[in-house]
């Protein structure tokens, strides 16, 4: 269990700082329907990572080691596929950040959390965790290196579940802050908004360029052995 859990610590850490699950918490906890749409939002987050996960989980049994102490070669192929996909990612991130003065661009959802509903907030939680390619992709990493390891089912399960709640912390930090301090917690949570909003490309770009270069040289290490 203690191999599974290490190896998904940095993947839970590295998708709990996406920023724009954050940003509309943050958002909904200014609505009147405050209580209720950000712990729905944080639910359906959770929710889409424990999904991709288990999902993988379950395509990936039997892709623990082999007697020689190898990872079979479909893995490291994936790795390698996965490898490439963030370093694309990156770019994309990379080209897309704020420069100067530049006005940062948020998607359209942001403007109507007005009018969100329980039910829609945790849809939308769940897209943004599930369907998002930086989310999607590290989620599949982190479980496909839960898979690899020799732990058990049981295991398995207990180190996607911390990687769930790792994952959570992000969009779970600004729900605990409203409830913990209320009326107080409007200026850091403002404050940490707009540091995520200026920021969010440039963090991504540098997460996802090291998360390529880890399973690229994961896999080009284990295919030449």
């Amino acid at each position: 269990m203690g191999e599974a859990i290490g190896q998904i610590l940095s993947y839970g850490v590295a998708v709990a700082l996406s920023a724009f699950p954050v940003i509309g918490v943050v958002l909904m906890l200014a609505t009147p329907r405050a209580r209720s749409n950000g712990p729905a939002l944080l639910l359906g987050w959770a929710l889409g990572l424990a999904l991709v996960g288990t999902i993988v989980l379950l395509v990936s049994g039997g892709a623990g080691p082999s007697e020689q102490g190898q990872p079979a070669d479909w893995v490291s192929a994936l790795d390698l596929a996965l490898g490439a996909l963030l370093l694309w990612v990156a770019a994309k991130e990379w080209r897309g950040r704020p420069r100067g003065d530049e006005e940062v661009s948020l998607p359209k959802w942001m403007k109507t959390v007005d009018s969100f509903t329980p039910v829609k907030a945790l849809a939308l939680g769940t897209a943004l965790s599930a369907l998002n390619p930086k989310n999607l992709l590290l989620s599949i990493a982190a479980a496909s290196a839960i898979a690899r390891t020799d732990a058990s089912a049981g295991a398995q399960a207990v180190a996607l579940a911390v990687y769930v709640v790792l994952g959570a912390l992000g969009p779970g930090t600004p729900v605990v802050l409203y409830f913990a301090l209320k009326e107080r917690s409007k200026d850091i949570l403002d404050g940490l908004k707009r540091w995520m909003e200026r920021h969010n490309t440039a963090i991504m770009a540098v997460i996802c360029l090291l998360f390529a270069a880890k399973l690229v040289g994961n896999a080009v290490s284990d295919l030449s052995s």
